[in-house]
Formats: C-alpha cells, sequence, structure tokens
C-alpha cells in the first residue's frame, strides 16, 4: 500500500510538472511573439498605411492645383504692379513736365511783374524796349477734364494744331490730316462736330475730340457751312485756352508741307497768316488818299494791312488772348450777319477811341511766303523761277472756291514734282 501511494504521488509530481512545464513553454511562446508581432498578426496598421498613401496621393493633387492657381494669381499681380509702375512713370515724367512748365511760367510772370511794377531809368537810345510777350493764364483742368486727358496725351510742349470739321468737308479733311502725317507733325487734334467725322477719324487713326451735347451749338456744327462753323472755333477755343495750351487754329482746306511749330516766333499773343500778297499788304504800308476838293490838304495818309486769316493763326493762353476769342464770339452771337474773319481783324486792331475800349493784345504776321494763301501761289509764285523754289510752311487755299481740286494740285507740285501741276488753274475763280 506504501509503494501503491509512492507510485500515485511520483505520477502526480510528474503531470504537474509538465503542466509547469507547458505553461512556461506557452508564456515563452507568447512572449516571443509578443516581441515580434506587438500589434498582433491582425493589425490595422496596413490599412492604415494605405489610407495614408491615399490619402496623401489626394493631397498632393489638391496641393498640385492649389499652387497652379498661386502661380496664376502671381502672374497677374505682376502684371497688374507692372502696369501700375509704368502707370507712376507717366505719372512722374508729366507731374515734371508740369513743374518745368510752372516754374517757367512763374518766372515769366515774376519778370514781368517786376518789370510793371518797379520804376525803371530809360537805358540809352536805342536801347529802351518794352515788354512784348504776356504771361500765360494758369491752367485749369477742372474745365474740361475730358479734354485736359486727351491733351495731356496728344500736344507737345503745351502745343497743338486744332481744326473743327464735320461731315461737309470730309474729302478735305482726308488730305488736311493725310499731309500732316506725311510731314511727321505729332500734335493735332480735330474737333468733330458730328457722329460721322467723329467714326470717320478713329477708323483713320487721327487724334479726335467730340464736345459735349450743345443743342445751341450743335445745328451749327452738323449742317453749317464754311463760315458758320468757323465762328464756332473762337467758343471751342477758349477751353484749349484755359487748360493752358497753346494752339495753332487751321481750317481743313490747308496742305501742310513741313512741321508749322519749327516757323513761329512766340512773341505775341496771336500770331497770324495774312491775306495779304505782298510785302506791303501782308506787313502794312503808309497809303494816300486823295481828296481834290480840299485844296492844299487834298491828300490824306492813312495805314493800311490786308487782314489776318482767322483760318490759321496762332494763340497763346493769355489773358488778352481770352478776351479776344470772348468778344468776337460775343459778337458773332449778336450780329447774326457778322463775318467772323471781319470781327476777328476789328477787335484784334481798332484801337480805343470814345465809346470803345480797344484790346491790348499783341500781335505778328506770319511770313507770306512760308505761310501761304492761293493768292499768293497761284497769281505770283508759280510764275515766278526763284519763288517756285521755295518751299512753303503751309499753303491755305482760301482765295479759291474750287479748294479740293487746288489742294490735290499743290500736293502734286510741291510733293511728287509735277511742275505743270497748277497750270490748268486761273489766277482767280471764274
Amino acid at each position: 500500500m506504501a509503494l501503491g501511494r509512492r507510485v500515485k504521488n511520483l505520477q502526480s509530481s510528474i503531470r504537474g510538472s509538465q503542466i509547469i512545464a507547458a505553461i512556461g513553454i506557452g508564456v515563452a511562446i507568447g512572449c516571443v511573439f509578443a516581441f515580434l508581432f506587438p500589434h498582433g498578426f491582425f493589425s490595422t496598421n496596413q490599412l492604415t498605411k494605405v489610407r495614408h498613401v491615399s490619402d496623401s496621393n489626394s493631397e498632393v493633387d489638391a496641393a498640385s492645383c492649389e499652387s497652379t492657381e498661386k502661380i496664376d494669381l502671381l502672374k497677374s499681380d505682376i502684371r497688374r504692379l507692372s502696369d501700375k509702375n509704368a502707370a507712376l512713370k507717366r505719372q512722374v515724367r508729366e507731374l515734371n513736365e508740369k513743374m518745368r512748365l510752372a516754374e517757367q511760367g512763374n518766372q515769366q510772370a515774376h519778370d514781368q511783374v517786376k518789370v510793371l511794377n518797379e520804376p525803371h531809368k530809360a537805358g540809352p537810345f536805342g536801347t529802351v524796349k518794352s515788354l512784348r510777350t504776356n504771361p500765360t493764364v494758369v491752367p485749369d483742368e477742372t474745365v474740361n477734364p475730358r479734354l485736359a486727358k486727351i491733351l495731356a496725351k496728344v500736344a507737345v510742349r503745351k502745343e497743338i494744331i486744332v481744326a473743327l470739321a464735320n461731315s461737309n468737308v470730309r474729302e478735305m479733311l482726308e488730305l488736311w490730316f493725310t499731309y500732316i502725317k506725311k510731314a511727321k507733325i505729332p500734335n493735332y487734334l480735330v474737333v468733330a462736330l458730328d457722329d460721322e467725322i467723329l467714326e470717320f477719324c478713329k477708323a483713320n487713326d487721327v487724334p479726335v475730340y467730340q464736345r459735349d451735347r450743345d443743342e445751341s451749338v450743335d445745328a451749327i456744327g452738323k449742317g453749317g457751312g464754311n463760315h458758320a462753323v468757323s465762328g464756332l472755333k473762337f467758343r471751342i477755343l477758349r477751353e484749349f485756352m484755359q487748360l493752358g495750351y497753346s494752339v495753332l487754329l487751321s481750317d481743313v482746306d490747308i496742305i501742310f508741307l513741313q512741321n508749322p511749330f519749327d516757323h513761329l516766333h512766340r512773341d505775341s499773343d496771336v500770331e497770324s497768316m495774312s491775306d495779304g500778297h505782298n510785302n506791303m499788304t501782308a506787313y502794312g504800308f503808309n497809303d494816300v488818299f486823295d481828296e481834290p476838293a480840299m485844296g492844299w490838304a487834298r491828300y490824306a495818309h492813312t495805314m493800311r494791312i490786308w487782314v489776318f486769316n482767322s483760318g490759321f493763326f496762332y494763340i497763346r493762353p493769355t489773358v488778352p488772348s481770352i478776351e479776344l476769342l470772348d468778344r468776337v464770339a460775343g459778337r458773332l452771337a449778336r450780329e447774326a450777319s457778322a463775318w467772323d474773319q471781319a470781327v476777328f481783324n476789328e477787335e484784334l486792331f481798332f484801337p480805343s477811341h470814345p465809346g470803345y475800349i480797344g484790346l491790348h493784345a499783341s500781335k505778328r504776321t506770319m511770313d507770306f511766303y512760308l505761310f501761304m494763301n492761293s493768292k499768293v501761289l497761284f497769281k505770283t509764285v508759280r510764275k515766278d523761277a526763284t519763288l517756285k523754289k521755295i518751299r512753303p510752311v503751309i499753303v491755305h487755299v482760301n482765295y479759291h472756291p474750287d479748294k479740293y481740286p487746288r489742294m490735290k494740285a499743290i500736293v502734286e507740285f510741291y510733293l511728287n514734282g509735277k511742275q505743270d501741276a497748277l497750270d490748268p488753274f486761273p489766277d482767280g475763280s471764274q
């Protein structure tokens, strides 16, 4: 019995040792797997990685799109900043030019005030000179901001050629601006008096300006003849003066052969071409009036000069110039039958007398061979071998009604070298 119990105890001991060994082996294996597979056999890590890769690709695509948009925005910003920079540079240049002109004007005004206010002793015989050039007015861009912007782009040194035109003079206008372009004159402007001329100028790359609607003058501007349209210019030019610009007013029956700004003196309020045809008539002469009934005093001396042509004159923006425009425009409004050229000359030349205060404006007559009227050309120049060699600055067909064919003949004669181009035309009109 004792032996049986020892056997049983030994078997129980062996079984317990096996269990303990199995447990130990299981624990060891568990430790190994725990070390090698800390997240288990079926970890969600791989799925997470896959999702991360997928999400990363989406983020890359989104980032790529976003980068393209940012690049486009940056390019747009660069272009905008470049345009703004160019605009600022233009503004700086314009401001510099305005400052220069302002300083020049201030100095001119200062010199005049100094001359007028300070008492002076007369110098030696033959040395005394009076003030001849009036100072320009202070520009006021509020008068017409739209016109001011146009002039700032087109004018050169605050000077510009201006012509008024409606559809009645379209053919002549085309010749007018064609030969302005050929003479390489950049600073010119057409004031369009109707929509057709506005579109015509735009189509031909011609600087053009159309005034705001004004019923009081629109009817004249659209359908008026030469004289009626000519009367409008004195009202329209006033705004150019107030903006501080010198204007070379030109009718459209003129052929430009040279740049007129190279031949101006700019020492007077008004510098005009003459209707005269020789030295006496253009520049003035002492004309003797004979009245036999007066006996001993039968001869009366008179001062004569042929009129300034109101279809081509240079006018500076001075107070006397603006007063001249106001006077002429006022009289033309009141006197229905008045001719603008006659009124223009009367206001310029008539002296003060009882009941009338004359205009204190300085004036100069242009060289009548350089600024030539058609009487000088057809009556004198074309018949003289020496005078035919002179190249005028402009030719104005003001004496003849057959304007367009004569204008074309002038082009043939002076620009195309056709020496007989003027021959078919009579001296005067028929």
